[in-house]
């Protein structure tokens, strides 16, 4: 035996309608002009892209500007460093002159004649010097009138007397101690 299923009442609604049909849509093309808001939002793409533009173009002319700047501040520093150093040097040599000037005046000064001599001739090749200054040469002319007088020495600190001569370290020759001359020659070795 075959068992159904029981049968489910059904109830009828009545016939069925399928749904209405669409209506037409009627679409309307205004010929007029544009609202603003309308070309505004088709704008604005542009707009920043232009801002772009300029924000690239001051950026640009900004970088310029300060490289060129830096490089005139560092030129400006290289001449400002050489004439620091130009000076430095200036004062060192003049700082060095000086103490060799008060090295020979000592020796100018000195009682023993070949000290003396020695001193006198140190301070000639001095005066001789670009770093020598009018006040140092006076000084020189004051040292020269004591060392040999008054009557040796005129007011540009040359000889007045030629007849006297001035004696020279090396009148003799001699350079050194040892008793080397600037005629010797110097030996290689082996020869």
């Amino acid at each position: 035996m075959s068992t159904r299923p029981a049968a489910i009442p059904c109830t009828y609604a009545g016939p069925v309608t399928p749904a209405p049909s669409p209506s037409t849509l009627d679409v309307v093309v205004h010929s007029g002009p544009a609202d603003w808001w309308v070309i505004l939002a088709g704008l604005g793409p542009l707009a920043v892209l232009i801002a772009a533009l300029l924000a690239f173009y001051i950026n640009w002319r900004t970088l310029k500007q300060r490289t060129s700047a830096d490089a005139t501040a560092l030129e400006q520093k290289r001449a400002a460093d050489t004439q620091a150093l130009l000076q430095k040097t200036e004062a060192d040599s003049r700082a060095e002159w000086w103490r060799r000037t008060q090295w020979a005046l000592d020796r100018a000064l000195d009682q023993d004649e070949g000290t003396k001599a020695l001193g006198l001739a140190t301070l000639e090749v001095l005066a001789r010097s670009e770093l020598a200054r009018t006040e140092e040469l006076e000084l020189f002319d004051i040292a020269w009138k004591s060392v040999w007088g008054d009557e040796n020495g005129d007011d540009n600190g040359q000889d007045a007397d030629a007849a006297q001569e001035v004696p020279f370290v090396d009148v003799d020759g001699n350079i050194g101690e040892n008793g080397t001359t600037d005629e010797d020659k110097t030996k290689e070795a082996g020869a």
